[in-house]
């Protein structure tokens, strides 16, 4: 997906309120609407590079919004969860994921029940593939010992305790009993990952029933976006998942 404005490179300086970060723009400080409720470990890091997008509406009251932060290590990490559900869609659309290849239609924004939406439903006939969607930012450094060789890099979910993540495993683990499909799907927003994993010391409620969930048949994916100043992408590189 092309960004519909070219990004501007700055410094990071701060988040603050959830929703606001303090970033250096051509020596000045501006504000600029953070889309991220996350925590942001591992890359709330002041003095790190960061891509900015100007809005579209001149009228809007924050003339930026922070769409990524360089990681220590050099790869840019994607920040603004507005975009992994449009970067999803493309994916399907263009046949990078291989196990949806055998579905024809995409539905984004599926109501399940009175209370939850899941963010999309693949079909085939008959047949319906329910799939929820996460952004990934956080990442950490392998603690166990690697042998002599480079210690590996986890991509890991979630970055703060998530009640409704934990719900959405329940629902798709029901969607299954009842005899369909059902996938959570992660968007890893860096490319400096070798792996994917469970948070268990953040949220080990949720890594609890994501193992639940494997075991009930919801698939566990885990997909690279590829980060950049111009477009942002899923190519088709997926991580392995470690349970």
């Amino acid at each position: 997906m092309k960004y519909k404005q070219t990004l501007i490179e700055g410094v990071f300086l701060k988040r603050y309120k959830r929703f606001f970060a303090d970033v250096t723009l051509a020596g000045k400080t501006e504000v600029a609407h953070v889309a991220n409720t996350g925590s942001l470990k591992s890359v709330n890091n002041p003095g790190s590079a960061c891509l900015v997008s100007p809005a579209d509406n001149p009228e809007r009251k924050l003339r930026f919004t922070l769409e990524a932060i360089k990681s220590p290590a050099g790869s840019w990490v994607g920040v603004n969860t507005s975009l992994p559900n449009h970067l999803v869609r493309e994916a399907f659309e263009q046949g990078v994921i291989p196990h949806w290849k055998k579905y024809e239609n995409f539905r984004a924004e599926v109501k399940i029940n009175a209370e939850t939406r899941l963010d999309a439903v693949l079909t085939a006939g008959n047949k319906q593939h329910y799939v929820e969607v996460k952004n990934v930012t956080l990442a950490e450094v392998a603690v166990e010992g690697t042998g002599g060789t480079a210690p590996k890099v986890f991509a890991m979910f979630p970055d703060a305790v998530t009640e409704r993540g934990q719900k959405h495993l329940r629902e798709l683990m029901a969607l299954v009993g009842t005899g369909h499909t059902a996938e959570i799907f992660f968007t890893v927003q860096r490319s400096d990952c070798q792996e994917f994993r469970p948070a268990d010391h953040i949220d080990p409620e949720y890594g609890r029933l994501l193992r639940e969930a494997h075991k009930a048949g919801v698939v566990i994916s885990a997909y690279v976006v590829d980060v950049g100043p111009e477009e942002i992408v899923i190519r088709g590189k997926n991580l392995p998942v470690v349970l």
